[in-house]
């Protein structure tokens, strides 16, 4: 492991900052979900959006589990998995190019099919790449890794955001949304070239026979004697709740202060920087005082930015509604993949990443979809107001579970 270490980090941040740039200029809470609006005015509709991408990157992850355990070496089933989260991008530049002539309500149907196509692809490639991560990354310095490479996505993803809304504000349709969905596929092949360059040792494994006739009992027994673990999942589910209204800021704030596209690539650049601070920051603390505790700093800012949106009296007070959001993203996605990783050994941890994201798909799509349709028929305080109880309700159960003393300092980079 240690022999590849500093060139797999290498590579690896640099396939994060590429995949961070495809998420800027095509982003699942800005760029998209305005795309969508352009078809349909349904607030719920629009509220799916990160929704499918968060669902099809959870609910599959089980399904990939027994073949990872098994596989010596991870990465040519990761590669082959992962074109299926790059390509449906292209799809969507195509989609856009030619809605005109589709039609608002076709190329409405084709959006959300590639987006399904899109999440569950994620999903799909998303155990063997969290499992090629803990392979390549020792346990002691992965949530500073982690937290630096999401900070190298994020540097990209600002630059990516901010050309996104210049492009949407010079180019009428069909080019504003067809230029940010293929400056996306651009940057995702890229960033696929270098994650095909990370070096990957052998593994031994036990019989695949053996282990596939136990893999469901194993994934009982791993539930039943792991009470924390069991306490873990209940947060990850009641996250979901707590980061709801993050999709239906953007619009918000168009259609209630009447913000431009070009702003509102600005603010989501905006969140991205915050993130890209936030990251290796929250990750680093994260790895010496205990991810718990990181996280539910991050919960507080996600119950502030909902609250802020809710009583802002200015278009202004979207840029620390977004910087709040962003902090929120990394408790949420960063730290929690983090926490995820800490669990069980090397031969049991596909399992305990596939439970960790199947078991709360669930919660996943229904937060958003209560989301959107709040919005729909009580308006949108009513969607922050669910927000800021639910990130209450996780908070609490954070300060009441009890984690493990934080890793070792870093000393084997």
């Amino acid at each position: 492991m240690y022999s590849n270490l500093r060139y797999n980090i290498t590579v690896n941040v640099l396939d994060g900052a590429f995949f961070g740039l495809a998420w800027g200029s095509a982003s699942f809470f800005t760029v998209i979900p305005l795309f969508v609006s352009t078809m349909t005015d349904s607030a719920t509709l629009i509220g799916l959006i990160p929704a499918i991408h968060a669902v099809g990157w959870q609910l599959p992850q089980l399904l990939t589990a027994n073949r990872v355990s098994q596989a010596t070496r991870i990465k040519p089933f990761l590669m082959w998995l992962t074109l299926q989260e790059r390509l449906p991008y292209l799809g969507l530049a195509i989609i856009a190019l030619f809605v005109p002539s589709l039609g608002k309500q076709s190329a409405l149907a084709l959006t959300f099919f590639v987006l399904i196509w899109q999440g569950l692809g994620s999903g799909l490639a998303a155990n063997p790449w969290q499992s090629l991560i803990a392979k390549i990354i020792p346990s002691d310095i992965r949530g500073t890794f982690i937290g630096g490479q999401a900070a190298a996505a994020n540097i990209l993803a600002s630059l990516g955001a901010i050309v996104a809304g210049f492009i949407l504000e010079k180019y009428v349709q069909p080019f504003d949304f067809f230029y940010c969905f293929v400056l996306a596929s651009v940057a995702l092949t890229i960033s696929g070239i270098f994650l095909a360059l990370t070096r990957e040792t052998e593994k031994q494994v036990i019989s695949r026979a053996s282990k596939s006739t136990a893999f469901l009992k194993d994934l009982q027994t791993i539930l039943r004697r792991e009470p924390k673990f069991r306490q873990f999942l209940v947060i990850r589910s009641l996250l979901s709740f707590a980061t709801l209204a993050f999709a239906f800021y953007a619009v918000y704030a168009v259609r209630t202060f009447g913000i431009s596209e070009a702003r509102i690539g600005v603010i989501t650049g905006v969140m991205m920087a915050t993130q890209i601070a936030a990251n290796p920051i929250m990750g680093w603390l994260g790895d010496r005082w205990g991810h718990r505790v990181v996280m539910e700093g991050g919960v507080i800012a996600c119950i502030a930015s909902a609250f802020i949106a809710w009583f802002a009296p200015h278009p202004n007070w979207f840029f620390l509604v977004f910087i709040l959001a962003g902090i929120g993203n990394v408790a949420v996605w960063t730290i929690g993949m983090t926490m995820s990783l800490e669990f069980g050994t090397d031969e049991e941890r596909p399992s305990f990443i596939g439970l960790t994201n199947t078991l709360v798909a669930p919660s996943t799509i229904l937060a958003p979809f209560l989301g959107g349709w709040l919005a729909d028929t009580k308006g949108y305080p009513a969607t922050f107001s669910l927000n800021i109880v639910c990130g209450g309700i996780v908070l609490i159960l954070l300060l009441l579970m009890k984690e493990r003393q934080p890793s070792p300092a870093l000393s084997k980079l």
